[in-house]
């Protein structure tokens, strides 16, 4: 996991020890995300396959994309295709992909750093590795996670944030067991590079073997903690969870995250994504890259698309944007 690092994680800022009456959240569901394909052939992992919307409002679907050593030729990625009503956030863990949209947003991102796409009234996006790499192969990991919009800003114009990995907050648990990077929201009053429209907070935290992260949390937000790689336990139950796997925790004001004492050779640390927000609680009509509110808000979307209201495709790319809807598939 070489997505930011430091050699010394003891000249960090550390979060702080829980306090006196903290309420440390319990466990309650561990699923294990299946394994699929995305775009033109990329692997991901379904992250939230199987979870109520309910449990992860505001959020609404997550990647795992790879990990995988490309060989030459094999790099993928999507064709042009629309999102309205809701953001998207890609972390590139290992590799290097492209970005460009209809709005003028875009460019290269690569160990560590994030796009945040906020698609709100409608944009068209594409997402690819470079031709160098396409051309050279190599190893491929990162993320890209789905966050809702409540109805009130489903219509903002759209918005890109590109976040390069040294803006992320680097933070250390106090024993220095646990390396975290806070890219969006507020932990501990340490605040992540990234402008959120819903209030969340997004940290990726390396747990060292037998270390424990107790890890301040907003008592309204949901929490949710995706394993990347590694083996360990979360909740003040203990409960065991290992790579691809998405725990849902329950109400309280700290996530604990414990690495386990044994890991395999190739994954030397527990690497989990911790997230949360405050849930929106409206209705959500979803299909494909349209999430609404109502069924005929996404036909609407469609119409829309197919009329070239949603943006066109830059001169550099091609002509239009007619056609099917391709990419990210998420839910109905």
């Amino acid at each position: 996991m070489p997505a930011v690092t430091v050699e010394d994680t003891t000249a960090l800022a550390r979060v702080p020890l829980p306090a006196p009456g903290t309420v440390r959240r319990r466990t309650r569901s561990v699923t294990t995300a299946p394994s699929g394909f995305e775009g033109e052939g990329f692997p991901v992992r379904r992250a939230f396959a199987g979870v109520d919307l309910r449990d992860l409002d505001p959020f609404l679907h997550m990647d795992q994309m790879g990990e995988v050593e490309y060989a030459p030729g094999e790099p993928r990625g999507t064709s042009w295709h629309p999102h309205r009503g809701f953001e998207t956030v890609t972390y590139i863990i290992d590799g290097t992909f492209e970005h460009a949209d209809s709005h003028g947003g875009g460019g290269t991102i690569s160990d560590g750093d994030t796009q945040w796409m906020t698609a709100g009234g409608g944009v068209l996006h594409i997402e690819r590795p470079p031709e160098h790499l396409v051309v050279s192969g190599g190893l491929f990991h990162g993320l890209q996670l789905w966050v809702n919009l409540p109805q009130a800003q489903k219509w903002v114009p759209p918005r890109y944030q590109d976040l390069r990995a040294d803006r992320s907050v680097l933070l250390a648990s106090p024993d220095a067991g646990a390396f975290l990077r806070v890219i969006a929201g507020d932990v501990a009053g340490h605040r992540g590079p990234g402008a959120t429209h819903t209030p969340m907070a997004m940290v990726h935290a390396t747990v060292s073997p037998g270390a424990t992260l107790d890890l301040p949390w907003d008592p309204s937000f949901n929490a949710l903690v995706y394993v990347l790689s590694g083996a360990g336990a979360v909740g003040i139950d203990g409960a065991p969870v290992r790579t691809g796997q998405l725990a849902v925790l329950g109400p309280g004001d700290t996530v604990t995250v414990r690495g386990a004492v044994r890991q395999e050779s190739r994954t030397p640390a527990l690497d989990v994504v911790v997230l949360g927000g405050r849930p929106i609680r409206e209705p959500i009509a979803m299909y494909g890259p349209f999430v609404m509110n109502t069924r005929q808000e996404v036909l609407d979307a469609f119409t829309d698309f197919q009329a070239g209201r949603l943006g066109r495709i830059p001169a550099a790319y091609g002509d239009t944007p007619h056609g099917a809807v391709h990419g990210e598939t998420g839910q109905e």
